[in-house]
């Protein structure tokens, strides 16, 4: 399936039902007085978010969400009915944004419960009898329903994810994250294999996973629109780490690998400086294609190439050698930013 990141949709409320003018007409009993009814209240639109979409893939087929108008009152002081609401279903990770203002109206987390208010719903019409006083004893006013909130909006999908990888086309990221989850998408020796955003889910133990992102390569001139990369780098804004994964043997003769990973380092402080300030460790890939008596220096030159001071972990993402290591250095991550987290609330 197509990766679908980005929608556009129209919502519109229900307006709410008329007030009606009636009187009580039954036998025997004279001047019955006024007794029309209330109208509905309109249904609204409600967002929730839901684990089984990824993908904003549906809206392009259906675009416009309507719930139902309040019904008209009736007489004998009935009430309309309320318009039924409507709840649209949205992929988790999923901004949602009026198109005429820009105003932000709605970030649907990481829960899946919690319904969101889009389009109120009109508010009901009076009818005649709450007109009634001492003095108007045959009030024949009454008030027709509000006309329900109505929103041309835009959809931005931002997978959530605990780690991003970051890199160069063909620097291996598709490749690694197949070694360590049941993810599967396309990997061959040249670049720009990986079109769309891809996640897995790395299990290292029984009840000790996270949830990794693989992003298409960035090359330089990404910032400013150039390749596929710069299209998709908003779905790393949310992770809490990047793993910066750099070819030891970059395909480009002419550029060597501390030129290939600064140039990546450039794009993402250009893009968004926040992105750029995230966690980010080093993960040295494709040593199976270096001798073993020249992986150390290899790796030694590219540290103090970008004068790196973080985490640096040697890996072959093909052979799986240094990846376990790696994922349970990202676990003890994790959890310790989710304890911390746990001691603020």
């Amino acid at each position: 399936m197509k990766f679908i990141d980005e929608a556009k949709i129209s919502v519109k409320a229900g307006n709410g039902g008329s007030g009606i003018v009636s009187f009580r007409r039954e036998k025997y009993i004279p001047n019955g007085g006024p007794d029309g009814g209330d109208g509905g209240d309109g249904g609204s639109v409600y967002v929730i978010g839901t684990t089984d979409l990824n993908t904003l893939s549906d809206f392009r087929h259906t675009r416009r969400f309507a719930a139902k108008n309040g019904g008209r009152g009736q007489s004998k002081n009935c009430t309309g009915a309320k318009g039924d609401d409507i709840i649209v279903e949205v992929p988790l990770g999923t901004i949602i944004t009026v198109q005429e203002t820009e105003e932000v109206i709605a970030d649907v987390g990481d829960n899946c419960s919690e319904l969101i208010l889009i389009a109120r719903g009109g508010f009901h019409g009076l009818g005649n009898t709450r007109y009634k006083s001492s003095t108007n004893r045959a009030p024949r006013q009454h008030t027709t329903g509000s006309e329900g909130e109505g929103f041309d909006l835009q959809l931005e999908l931002k997978v959530l994810a605990d780690v991003g990888l970051l890199g160069m086309p063909n620097a291996g990221k598709s490749t690694f994250i197949r070694s360590v989850s049941a993810a599967r998408p396309k990997v061959a020796d040249y670049p720009f294999t990986t079109l769309h955003p891809n996640l897995g889910v790395v299990s290292v133990a029984k009840h000790r996973s996270f949830v990794i992102a693989d992003i298409p390569g960035l090359i330089e001139g990404a910032a400013d629109g150039v390749g596929l990369g710069i299209q998709f780098l908003k779905h790393l804004q949310r992770t809490k780490l990047l793993l910066h994964i750099i070819d030891v043997q970059p395909l480009e003769s002419d550029e060597s690998a501390v030129e290939s990973a600064q140039k990546i380092l450039n794009e993402l402080k250009k893009y968004d400086e926040s992105l750029y300030q995230k966690p980010r460790w080093l993960v040295l890939n494709k040593l199976d294609l270096v001798g073993e008596d020249l992986q150390a220096e290899v790796c030694d030159e590219i540290i103090k190439g970008l004068d790196w001071k973080g985490p640096v972990h040697q890996i072959s993402a093909l052979n799986r050698s240094g990846v376990e290591q790696l994922c349970n250095d990202i676990m003890i991550l994790m959890e310790a930013n989710q304890a911390e987290e746990d001691e603020k609330i």
